[in-house]
C-alpha cells in the first residue's frame, strides 16, 4: 500500500470487510493487513508477530464450528479505530449445534501504510465464555452472585 494513498477510515474499512468474511483460507492473508512486528492481545494471547497472529486465528477455526466476526460499530480518530462485534460460533463438542455469541470491543493503531500495528481485543471472558461451560459457568455464577450481594 501506498501511505499517501490510504487513510486511516480506508484501512479500517479494509480490516472489517476481511473480519467479517475471514475463512480458514482467507486468514493466510493476515500479512496484508498486519504489520511484521504487529502486537496482538485478548483475554488468552498476547503475542507480537503477523505469524504468531495468523496462527490465532487459524486455531480459532480449528477449535470452533463455524466462527465469524459481525462488527456492530466503528470510531476512527486519527490512525487508530474502535470497532465493537459480535463473535458468533458453534462449541464442536459443548452444546453443538447452538450458536453461541461473545460481545466485545477491538482498539486497532494502524502505521502510515495502513497496516495494523496494535489489535487490543477487549471482552469479558467470565461473562461471555466461562459462564456458557458446565461446571465452570456454574462456579463463575456463584461467584458473580457472591460478589454482588
Amino acid at each position: 500500500m501506498n501511505a499517501s494513498s490510504v487513510t486511516c477510515d480506508e484501512a479500517v474499512t479494509r480490516v472489517v470487510a476481511l473480519f467479517e468474511t475471514l475463512t480458514p483460507a482467507s486468514v493466510a492473508t493476515l500479512p496484508a493487513f498486519y504489520a511484521a512486528d504487529a502486537r496482538f492481545k485478548d483475554p488468552f494471547n498476547d503475542v507480537t508477530g503477523v505469524d504468531a497472529i495468523t496462527h490465532i486465528f487459524a486455531h480459532m477455526f480449528e477449535a470452533l464450528e463455524a466462527p465469524r466476526f459481525v462488527v456492530r460499530e466503528r470510531i476512527v480518530q486519527g490512525q487508530q479505530c474502535f470497532l465493537t462485534w459480535e463473535f458468533r460460533f458453534r462449541f464442536l463438542r459443548f452444546r453443538p449445534g447452538e450458536e453461541q455469541v461473545i460481545l466485545g470491543g477491538s482498539h486497532l493503531v494502524f502505521d502510515t501504510t495502513g497496516l495494523v500495528t496494535l489489535h487490543r481485543d477487549y471482552w469479558d471472558a467470565a461473562e461471555e465464555l466461562y459462564e456458557k461451560l458446565p461446571v465452570v459457568g456454574g462456579v463463575m455464577r456463584w461467584l458473580k452472585k457472591r460478589a454482588n450481594s
